[in-house]
């Protein structure tokens, strides 16, 4: 049965997922500026590198706001359909792997008709995982990123950030964690401003997010910028006079999808398995493929300092296609360089043949 992977945090002791796929990177809190004249749930705004980024305390939502925040509060960074929101949340658990098998949904009517009634009681929630020990509530994102869209292209918005003297004529509680000490509050700021960097390079996010796929029993990590789900694979169209590592096609909800197996890339051996049954489907660039693996085992959020160079003990040729290593589970796991991989000339398909 397919699973979808759902990163779990507090909020006032509820626990909540969201699709760890649309997840970019989670970071300790910084200073936010707050902005007038919007609803309760927007917190303010934070620099990101250059880019805005609308930050959002979603128990403001649910009718139990926070009375205030903390240095070890986090945010988390998350993109849908291009568009990114930070979620200002307690604490960050784990990871879990969910099926929709595990996944309530009797509340969607209830949420439904309150939708209806023009009601704010949780239209973001899509349902409840029962968990062993624990209820998860699942947020939807794509209503949650379409609203706070709205509110972030409205005028008044529009007007904050190109005059910033409105703030002086808002009603709004216009300081941020105002019970904060001042050594508290100098942190706050040193986050932001630290935040406010420009980087060329990933070492710079708070945690890179990676799913961790096994290929002859060795672990290997792709970055989940570029996954787009996890798939049962049922039936492969072979393609005929393609290499060897071409698997062939799948029809993936009608999309036609080659699968890629990249052992050969990595001087593994590829005699071991002559049937597929996972895969994970990818997008570098214009390109995506599925490629296969023996077993996806986790979503991992990696600090950049774990991450090392390639070792030179490595198989030769293995390190072109590799950005580092680090430790997973009393091992070493491989960074994968898709990008190298599928845009080598032997990958392409032709379709005279």
């Amino acid at each position: 049965m397919e699973k979808t992977p759902y990163l779990i945090f507090k909020l006032n002791q509820t626990s909540y997922g969201i699709n760890a796929l649309a997840v970019q990177e989670i970071f300790l809190l910084p200073e936010i500026k707050p902005i007038p004249d919007t609803p309760d749930e927007i917190v303010g705004v934070i620099n990101l590198r250059g880019q805005l980024l609308v930050i959002l305390d979603l128990s403001y939502r649910w009718g139990s706001p926070t009375s205030d925040y903390h240095l070890t509060d986090s945010i988390i960074v998350i993109e849908w359909n291009q568009f990114r929101v930070g979620l200002l949340v307690h604490q960050v658990d784990e990871l879990l792997m969910i099926s929709a098998a595990e996944i309530s949904t009797e509340l969607s009517d209830f949420y439904s008709e309150k939708k209806s009634q023009k009601s704010s009681v949780c239209p973001w929630i899509i349902g409840i995982a029962k968990l062993a020990d624990d209820f998860v509530m699942l947020i939807e994102l794509k209503r949650l990123i379409s609203e706070t869209k709205i509110i972030q292209n409205s005028e008044v918005f529009s007007e904050i950030t190109q005059d910033q003297t409105i703030l002086n004529r808002s009603k709004k509680n216009l300081v941020f964690c105002p019970n904060a000490t001042p050594e508290e509050r100098q942190l706050f700021r040193e986050r932001a401003k630290n935040l406010l960097q420009e980087t060329q390079t990933q070492d710079f996010q708070g945690l890179i997010p990676l799913a961790i796929a096994g290929l002859n029993q060795e672990y290997f990590g792709i970055l989940l910028s570029i996954v787009k789900e996890f798939i049962e694979i049922h039936n492969i169209t072979p393609i005929p006079c393609t290499p060897q590592h071409i698997v062939g096609n799948i029809n993936l909800r009608g999309e036609i999808v080659t699968l890629v197996d990249v052992r050969s890339f990595l001087n593994l051996s590829t005699t071991q398995k002559t049937t597929f049954s996972k895969a994970i489907i990818v997008q570098v660039d214009q390109i995506i493929s599925g490629l296969i693996v023996d077993e996806v085992f986790d979503i991992v959020y990696l600090n950049s300092a774990t991450i090392h160079s390639n070792p030179t003990a490595l198989r030769s040729g293995q390190n072109e296609y590799l950005q580092g290593t680090a430790p997973y589970k009393q091992k070493m796991m491989s960074i994968l360089d898709l990008k190298k991989i599928l845009t080598q000339e032997e990958l392409i398909v032709n379709e005279e043949v």
